[in-house]
């Protein structure tokens, strides 16, 4: 595969942006080499600037669940952008995208429209704490909620994947407020509640984890979490930023059968532009500003172009709920396929997957929780993609973060994305 004209803007890159990138893991760091530049993309592939097509299972991570350039959404956009890119002021847009995220997420009555899922989390940590009074929050290592100061506590995402333990910067009074727990261990949630019993202001949780790879909720984890936070008056956040839209069309929190106090959403909301919001209860809701003294803001928060795209791509979500039968049956067929393959050729592994999200561990033991992920073979998943990049398929470049499948993809597709992973472990494990 040739990456000649890659090769050169990256070394153009590394010269003006820090470490050639402006988002940590899209660098391969952790697996090395030289990170493809991308011209385009359409439907379920990737094009380079050096003409290599690829299958796609980033998509953005994650918003591109019909696939990229999708028609409606690119001529919402393009009948928009005549209008101005930006006003400053409300727009009946901004009302009618809050109106169908109510529609389609059960159990949340108002939203506020910000700029990307970390701000999303930020703002919901905030009005978790002007709402009890209290300041420290639980999370779960290896759960990635965005990079404010808070939660850059054994983190997932980038964070796990380039290996920082401690991010510079953070001051350690903010550090002391996070409190963090195994996923999936509700008993180790029980001692911090207990050691911290009228301190805690908010748990905060990915239903799915999608920021160590994609990681499954053991039976009962989220109910307990959600329990015990009725029981002691701990505001219950869902981080839906990657979940949201994907396993359901109402989320987690539909698919779990969840009440969650607060929601956080990013990625398909914005069909691919900048944007973020936090959802909830009214009588949360109610203490942002400028209805309370709970303070956010963003000029370009609800900026119309994110919004036409988002709701454009809602509305057929909505329409069209079949659409996640489809994903979920793609989404088996490539897990059922990687696994006959991976068993054939003798290499240990998990594929654990929901909805149209999934990942590939290579180890013996199941993954549920940051310790075991860690636990795999980083160095035959190092080895894996870059056998299946030059097989034209488009992994995430770390077995820390998730897998996403969109509509686009063709049952070809997934057949060639099947062979390729064949013929790639098969050429690892023979040399």
């Amino acid at each position: 595969m040739d990456l000649h004209h890659s090769e050169q803007l990256f070394a153009r890159a590394q010269r003006v942006i820090p470490g050639g990138v402006n988002s940590p893991v899209r660098a391969f760091k952790h697996v090395g080499g030289t990170p493809p530049f991308i011209a385009s993309a359409r439907g379920a592939y990737l094009f380079d600037v050096d003409g290599n097509r690829y299958i796609d299972y980033v998509n953005s991570w994650g918003p591109m669940i019909l696939g990229h350039a999708y028609e409606p959404v690119v001529r919402a956009i393009q009948e928009q952008v005549q209008h101005s890119t930006s006003y400053g002021a409300p727009t009946e847009l901004e009302v009618l995208m809050a109106e169908q995220i109510l529609r389609m997420v059960p159990r949340i009555d108002q939203v506020r429209m910000v700029n990307s899922g970390t701000e999303a989390c930020m703002t919901a940590i905030r009005l978790a704490r002007g709402f009890t009074g209290k300041n420290k929050i639980l999370k779960f290592e290896g759960c990635y909620h965005g990079h404010a100061d808070s939660f850059l506590v054994q983190a997932g995402s980038g964070v796990a994947t380039l290996d920082i333990q401690q991010v510079p910067g953070v001051p350690a009074a903010v550090a002391a407020d996070t409190l963090v727990a195994p996923y999936n261990n509700l008993q180790a949630v029980d001692a911090l509640l207990d050691a911290h019993a009228d301190e805690i202001a908010a748990i905060i949780v990915e239903p799915v984890a999608g920021n160590m790879g994609c990681v499954l909720p053991l039976p009962g984890f989220l109910e307990g979490l959600q329990q015990r936070c009725r029981d002691r008056g701990i505001v219950f956040i869902l981080d839906e930023v990657m979940t949201g839209f994907r396993l359901a069309p109402g989320g987690a929190q539909e698919r779990f059968h969840l009440d969650a106090d607060l929601i956080t959403f990013g990625k398909i909301i914005g069909a691919g532009l900048p944007v973020g919001a936090v959802a909830g209860k009214e009588q949360i809701m109610s203490i942002l500003a400028p209805a309370g003294k709970v303070y956010q803001a963003g000029t370009l928060s609800g900026n119309p172009l994110a919004m036409v795209a988002g709701y454009t791509l809602l509305r057929e979500l909505d329409m069209n709920r079949h659409i996640y039968e489809r994903l979920e049956q793609k989404t088996n067929q490539l897990a059922e396929g990687l696994n006959t393959v991976f068993g054939k050729k003798g290499a240990v592994h998990q594929v654990p997957h929901i909805g149209s999200m999934l990942s590939v561990f290579f180890t013996e033991y199941p993954v549920h929780d940051f310790a075991a992920a860690s636990a795999a073979s980083n160095e035959l998943f190092k080895q894996f993609f870059h056998a299946m990049l030059h097989k034209g398929v488009y992994l995430p470049p770390s077995p820390f973060e998730s897998w996403f499948v969109s509509d686009a993809l063709s049952d070809e597709d997934i057949a060639h994305t099947v062979q390729a992973a064949e013929d790639s472990i098969g050429e690892i494990l023979s040399r």
